[in-house]
């Protein structure tokens, strides 16, 4: 399993509970996203279940690692941020 870093020092946190009891939080590493915004988007993570593990294999590979990361990209405003979901951390990067 994918050890999550650590958050950079100007990082926004927002830590709430997954459907599972867990807890989770997402974090802004670039601390420039409304705290308003992080909010509804966690509280969407956490009602599409998407926190917790999986289990994930790369194309074309047979073998299978528990709570690797998903990538995506997010834009909040004008601005493009790489979003890594962790089994219970969602972190915002610049892009």
């Amino acid at each position: 399993m994918t050890n999550t870093p650590p958050p950079g020092p100007d990082a926004t946190i927002i830590e709430s509970v997954a459907h599972n009891g867990r807890p989770c939080r997402i974090v802004d590493n670039t601390g420039t996203i409304d705290r308003g915004e992080l909010e509804q988007l966690l509280a969407d993570l956490i009602s599409e279940r998407h926190f917790g593990l999986r289990a994930m294999s790369a194309k074309g590979s047979n073998a299978i690692r528990l709570g690797e990361p998903e990538f995506t990209h997010m834009q909040f405003g004008d601005r493009v941020y790489r979003m890594l979901l962790f089994p219970y951390e969602a972190r915002l990067e610049a892009f």
